[in-house]
């Protein structure tokens, strides 16, 4: 049984511990699943259809895939809890990484993307397991919770990307296309992630989440009146759900059309997919890399302070890459670790700015949609990618990226200014340092 000062105190419960090292663990994982698609997806559709057009297809079906996966994760997650959720999640990002391994065998582009939207399942399972992270998190503790499984995510993202050659003679070995090697690391990873949470994610964190939030109204209604404005409110906060999702609606857009198209147009100018897989390296390590700082810069200076610097950060990324020669790998590489970094700012204090809205009743589903937004916008860079690089350049797009990517700052601004109606209550008691 609990201790009652426990409960109305808000105190981080211990099974939290736990429940972040099965998170770390499967995230290990998954991360090398997630960086299949990033470091060779458009090589590989561009070798199977013969056009740099075409090249951002498979970010955009594996991230319209996601859309679909965020959608149906969260629905299990709000009615089973976030276990089955994101076990099942993963389990279908292997079998459509599988899918992509086959399609790249017979050569069938319709096959590749039908797989390329089930692959999207598992790299959205990726994303929302940051959810799972911040169900028990106290509010103050909350970026840090959420910067924890982030970052579990770079040593398989990271280390994978450099084995494209390994991987790719193993399945030359096999008579397969090279470029599907890292898709067959991809099924391994997924499957045994998907298998580490089924069995290890207990408690379900959703689950005691919301047992202890409704253990607190409970001993809230029984205190006085006058303490009436210390109790947990049930409403979402709308405005900073919005808010939230808006930072990484944009984040996500500008970071997926530039990444998208970096190996591409490496390639188009004599490097190989060897230089390719650094560059993506260096970028998925700053995706997540600076996680911990992140968190702890969220959780002290406040959510929309670092919102405002990955909307800065990005556009920094987007001018770097615009003029940065195409023979430099090293500016090119730092113009994608700008890239990371902002991407990565934008993820973090988005997420903590959507849970502290949301109350755990409501979090599975709302959060489901959050991330089939956060997913169709990065479907609509991948797409618009392609089309861009083709029409104007590399450079047009890294340009429009960077002008797109400051709009993030305006918005946090206004939103600072703009006073909160007693009708959208924050679902937590936390309070941030708000932007001047």
């Amino acid at each position: 049984m609990r201790d009652r000062n426990d409960v109305t105190a808000g105190r981080e419960v211990p099974e939290q511990r736990r429940i972040l090292a099965v998170l770390v663990f499967s995230q290990i994982l998954s991360g090398a699943g997630l960086a299949a698609g990033i470091t060779v997806g458009a090589l590989l559709a561009e070798e199977m259809l013969g056009s740099t057009g075409l090249a951002g297809v498979p970010s955009a079906l594996f991230t319209a895939g996601a859309a679909l996966g965020a959608l149906g994760i969260g629905q299990i997650c709000r009615r089973h809890g976030r276990r089955p959720g994101l076990a099942l999640g993963y389990a279908v990002g292997a079998l459509g990484s599988l899918g992509v391994v086959v399609a790249a065998a017979v050569g069938s582009a319709v096959l590749l993307f039908l797989a390329l939207l089930v692959y999207g399942a598992g790299t959205s399972t990726g994303l929302m397991a940051r959810y799972a992270g911040a169900d028990l998190a106290s509010p103050e503790r909350r970026g840090r919770a959420v910067s924890t499984v982030l970052l579990a995510t770079t040593l398989g993202a990271v280390i994978a990307p450099n084995l494209v050659t390994l991987t790719g003679e193993v399945a030359h070995s096999w008579g397969l296309p090279r470029l599907a090697g890292p898709f067959l690391l991809a099924v391994a990873a997924f499957g045994a992630a998907a298998v580490v949470l089924a069995a290890l994610l207990r408690p379900d964190p959703l689950r005691l989440a919301e047992k202890l939030a409704a253990a607190q109204e409970a001993v809230a209604a029984e205190s006085p009146a006058d303490d009436a404005a210390d109790r947990p409110d049930a409403r979402p906060n709308r405005r900073e759900v919005l808010i939230g999702t808006t930072v990484m609606v944009l984040t996500q857009l500008v970071m997926i059309a530039i990444m998208t198209m970096t190996p591409v147009h490496m390639q188009a100018h004599g490097h190989g997919t060897q230089a390719a897989g650094l560059v993506i390296a260096l970028h998925v390590g700053a995706m997540f890399l600076p996680s911990p700082l992140t968190g702890l810069l969220v959780d002290r200076l406040g959510r929309r302070w670092i919102a405002g610097a990955s909307g800065l950060t990005l556009t920094a990324a987007g001018l770097l890459a615009a003029v940065a020669p195409p023979h430099s790998v090293p500016v090119l590489a730092t113009a994608l670790v700008l890239l990371g970094i902002g991407w990565n700012f934008g993820l973090v204090s988005g997420t903590a700015l959507v849970t502290d809205a949301l109350p755990p009743a409501r979090r599975a589903s709302a959060q489901g949609l959050v991330d089939v937004a956060i997913a169709l916008a990065g479907a609509a860079g991948g797409m618009s990618s392609g089309l861009v690089v083709v029409a104007g350049g590399y450079p047009t797009l890294a340009l429009a990226g960077g002008v797109l990517a400051l709009a993030v700052v305006p918005v946090v601004a206004w939103a600072a200014r703009r006073p909160a109606h007693t009708d959208t209550a924050p679902a937590t008691s936390h309070a941030e340092p708000e932007p001047k």
